[in-house]
């Protein structure tokens, strides 16, 4: 199983990035998954009915998300109707939507679950570990490949859970930052992991907006509205080999592309 997963996609240039090297990579590299999380595809924050499609139809499998997944309104009209679009799973029962979600992939059940941080987060997530030893006990004896999307601010939140589930899942990646890290590693007990993988969406911005309002938010601490940058688009994610029988990661590589200017 060849899985790509991809970092936060980021407004129209993201999108853009999506179009271009999504489909592109799927043929090129004989991609049999591929995993986006794309909670700010629509106009930086959020995602509606039409961006979804959008995404869809690029050959993209699984939509993942985060904090932002509930900033457009009409997200509550079909998240329950979209078992392949994703938001934390450890947010409080009775949440619209869906943790996790069990696909069909050259014939091997694959689960994706996306699950949100607490250090510096915005919201009071339930615990991700008890969350996750919950879902992993039902899916442990039916589902051979399982992949964690970990949207969370710290690196040592993340590499914390990595260490805890790498006997338990195949690929862990991190998301939220937008910036990549340099960490792509696979455990001793063969779980592909990298802290994040990157943005996909404006090169040059504040991790997506345009910097001048970030950089006048930071000065004056005043209320300031953020605009999505736009312009030279970067696609960050990671391409990993998962042995179908094992579940165990067998190949990883980083892959950070950028538009010529």
């Amino acid at each position: 199983m060849r899985v790509l997963a991809v970092g936060d996609v980021v407004g129209k240039t993201g999108r853009r990035m999506i179009a271009k090297w999504v489909p592109q990579l799927v043929d090129q590299e004989a991609i049999d998954l591929v995993v986006v999380n794309g909670e700010n595809a629509a106009g930086g924050n959020g995602l509606t009915h039409e961006v979804l499609d959008e995404l869809l139809s690029l050959k993209v499998d699984v939509l993942t998300s985060g904090n932002h997944i509930f900033d457009k309104r009409e997200v509550f009209e079909f998240i329950d109707d979209v078992p392949v679009l994703l938001r934390p799973l450890n947010l409080p029962k009775g949440t619209p939507g869906h943790g996790y979600v069990v696909v069909s992939k050259a014939s091997v059940p694959v689960a994706v679950i996306n699950v949100a941080g607490r250090a510096f987060m915005p919201f009071q997530y339930d615990d991700p570990f008890h969350a996750l030893d919950q879902v992993l006990a039902t899916l442990k004896h039916e589902v051979p490949i399982i992949i964690v999307d970990f949207h969370a601010e710290t690196t040592s939140e993340k590499m914390a859970l990595a260490w805890y589930l790498e006997d338990r899942v195949s690929m862990l990646v991190g998301t939220h930052t937008h910036v990549q890290t340099a960490d792509e590693r696979i455990f001793p007990q063969g779980m592909a992991y990298i802290s994040d993988l990157g943005m996909t969406g404006p090169r040059d911005s504040v991790i997506g907006v345009k910097a001048p309002s970030v950089i006048q938010k930071l000065r004056t601490q005043m209320p300031t509205r953020f605009e999505t940058a736009v312009g030279v688009g970067q696609f960050g994610a990671l391409l990993v080999d998962i042995n179908d029988a094992s579940g165990k990661a067998e190949t990883i590589r980083r892959i950070l592309k950028y538009e010529e200017s």
